[in-house]
């Protein structure tokens, strides 16, 4: 089912007919002209009952013993069918602050997970007859949403395999998208379409927390050193090429390996070195 539109007419004429003939109607009454004021009574009655008031950003469904007749979306003061069923519904962005879930990503940790989504009704015949209520139906599928992207998706590039491209933490655009494309796939069923779509909450569950917490902080103690020892070994290299270059002093083998470890030890100490003077030969 899709919606259709439904071509009304303007409500102020046919309000200003249906006020004249209800005061008329009440002026023949009181005059004994009993079935004219009745038929003239009825008739405004039939009349106001057709009127429908649509604001900014709503839209009025029509059905007409239970079939779909189609949606007013003019705004105003409308007229249609008074024996058409009427029912508003709101076409306005609405936040939808999912609750924090628990759930395992694609490595079998265990993760606190939530997002934010934006979202409007898009087709009014799909929301209202396609699900039994739209609102709920958009609540859960999100729900089913964010626990397929976590189930799918490593937390972190340390717990990922070789051949995972996007983190749930290093790559949040990307996520974000995923997760838009996936809720709007959900939510067609409903009419509803998915204007944006964010993780607003991602942090490991508490009882591995503390545990994950070491193991990044190791893996950068780890990649600090790398470079500290990258570096080093190239002030080292450049500082035997100066000395050999500027012929400072002629250094053998044994001198030179001394020499390297002694800067080696500088460099890569995490203390301040204390120097010492050497006041003898290195063979002595």
């Amino acid at each position: 089912m899709n919606e259709k539109n439904l071509t009304s007419a303007s409500g102020y004429l046919l309000l200003l007919i249906a006020v004249i003939l209800f005061f008329g109607s009440i002026a023949l009454l009181i005059n004994e002209f009993l079935a004219i004021g009745i038929i003239t009574l009825l008739t405004s009655i039939v009349l106001f009952t057709g009127l429908a008031v649509i604001n900014p950003n709503e839209a009025v469904v029509t059905t007409f013993f239970g079939d779909y007749m189609g949606t007013m979306r003019q705004n105003g003061l409308r007229w249609v069918n008074p024996l058409y069923t009427k029912n508003k519904i709101s076409l306005r962005a609405r936040n939808l602050n999912g609750q924090t879930l628990k759930v395992n990503d694609k490595m079998g940790n265990p993760i606190e997970i939530a997002a934010v989504v934006v979202w409007q009704v898009a087709d009014t015949a799909k929301a209202l007859f396609e699900v039994d209520d739209y609102q709920l139906f958009v609540k859960i599928q999100s729900e089913a949403a964010v626990r397929h992207l976590a189930n799918t998706h490593a937390y972190d590039k340390m717990e990922a395999d070789d051949i995972e491209e996007v983190t749930l933490r290093d790559n949040s655009g990307r996520i974000n998208n995923l997760l838009e494309q996936e809720l709007n796939e959900r939510l067609a069923r409903a009419g509803v379409q998915v204007v944006e779509a964010r993780i607003s909450h991602l942090a490991y569950a508490p009882e591995i927390a503390g545990a994950m917490l070491q193991r990044q902080q190791a893996s950068a103690v780890v990649a600090a050193r790398k470079q500290i020892v990258d570096g080093a070994v190239g002030m080292v290299e450049m500082a035997l090429d100066r000395l050999a270059e500027k012929d400072v002093v002629q250094l053998d083998e044994e001198r030179k390996a001394a020499m390297v470890s002694n800067l080696l030890v500088v460099l890569c100490g995490e203390k301040s070195v204390s120097p010492v003077v050497n006041a003898g030969t290195l063979y002595s």
